[in-house]
């Protein structure tokens, strides 16, 4: 298991569909990738779980990757969302 802490940037204005975007990213992996902030916890590849999270600018979020690709996904999943 992975993880990172990350400060989210202004996902809205660097992407289209911020929210299908990410679950496209997510699912590109084998890992379970989890977001956590505050008591929120969710699954990156649920898009219903991604639109009850709503990561916005300044949020902090803690990716959690479990699985052969987790440094990947956990690498990919922060260039999303710091908008690098």
């Amino acid at each position: 298991m992975s993880e990172k802490k990350i400060i989210v940037s202004n996902v809205e204005r660097e992407h289209k569909n911020p929210i299908a975007e990410l679950v496209q990213v997510a699912c590109q992996f084998d890992s379970e990738i989890t977001l956590v902030s505050q008591e929120k916890r969710i699954n990156a590849k649920s898009i219903m779980g991604i639109m009850a999270f709503n990561p916005c600018k300044g949020m902090s979020v803690n990716i959690v990757a479990n699985g052969r690709d987790e440094k990947e996904a956990i690498t990919a999943m922060e260039r999303f969302l710091v908008c690098q």
